[in-house]
């Protein structure tokens, strides 16, 4: 259906004659006439009765008015929902509760005006095609797999080297421990159900492996945070890694310990990607906000893959 026409038609049926729409329109009466005169074409029916005051509808008019009412509101809708500065901005993050969402919840706090759209993409192949296709604006993704170089139309920034901590039950040799150095960890099992091969972060933990000799399992299905912290609470051989900032509670009765990794202490990086010529104003302002909020990177005494994006 032609949206000029069912607009003029709305106009007509608010100013109650032709050259009055023609007016508010900015087009002359002939137009207004020949639009209303399609439309009444491709529907089959009269929308308007011609009379010496002007224009009235219908009954098949005053049925239609509504409709073509909402189907401007809907073009409307449609439009904005694409036009940079209208629309929410787009954010990929990995978990709800990881270091990405506690960023874009300290950015939503520092600027309450800029409607936000988070989404959860499963790795960093997933995030790269949604910001190339415009499905998003950003994504927090820890580090890009090796081998595995970012399109040059992607841009990045570090913006968070986030601690990883060791979390145990209370029967574990290592719970007392106010913290641990990562020689100590060698010969301990760490249970990490859920590394999908291939992803960023399973590529993250191979490194981890190979530089310090851990034992990191991912045997078994994921059945997700809860059940992980079940089994760790009971079984005195298995810890797992959390990071720093990743929101978990727990019942009381669990006495899990969360024990600081150190020397070196073992950060998990997290970057910024975006598309060169996304022009949202919001992702510049998300850029700044995490700039200068974001502590610095590659602290001494840290480690991280080598092949992590730099800064």
């Amino acid at each position: 259906m032609d949206l000029e026409a069912v607009r003029t038609f709305a106009a007509a049926a608010e100013a109650g004659q032709f050259q009055k729409a023609a007016v508010d329109l900015s087009v002359t009466q002939q137009a207004v006439s020949k639009r209303i005169a399609v439309l009444e074409r491709d529907l089959g029916v009269r929308l308007f009765t011609r009379t010496p005051r002007g224009a009235e509808l219908t009954i098949d008019g005053q049925a239609f008015l509504p409709h073509a009412r909402e189907l401007l509101r809907a073009a409307e809708r449609a439009v904005a929902s694409v036009r940079t500065g209208r629309r929410p901005l787009r954010v990929d993050i990995i978990a709800s509760r990881g270091a990405g969402s506690g960023l874009m919840r300290d950015f939503h706090r520092a600027h309450p005006g800029i409607e936000l759209d988070v989404v959860m993409l499963f790795d960093v192949e997933a995030a790269v095609t949604a910001i190339r296709s415009g499905a998003i604006d950003a994504s927090f993704r820890a580090v890009a797999a090796p081998g595995r170089p970012f399109p040059e139309d992607i841009e990045s920034v570090r913006v968070l080297d986030e601690p990883l901590q060791l979390l145990t039950g209370p029967a574990h040799a290592l719970a007392g421990a106010r913290s641990v150095s990562v020689s100590q960890l060698v010969g301990h099992r760490i249970w990490m159900p859920g590394i999908a091969p291939g992803t960023e972060w399973a590529a993250y933990y191979d490194d981890l492996v190979a530089e310090f000799g851990l034992t990191i399992e991912a045997t078994g299905p994921n059945f997700g945070s809860d059940a992980l912290l079940d089994t760790v609470a009971d079984t005195p051989a298995l810890a797992t890694f959390m990071s720093e900032r990743t929101r978990q509670v727990w019942p009381a009765g669990y006495g899990l310990r969360r024990i600081p990794v150190t020397d070196p202490t073992l950060v998990y990086p997290h970057s910024l990607l975006w598309h060169r010529d996304n022009p949202h104003p919001a992702l510049a302002t998300l850029r700044a906000h995490l700039a200068a909020t974001t502590p610095a990177h590659d602290a001494p005494g840290s480690w991280r893959p080598d092949w992590v994006l730099p800064d």
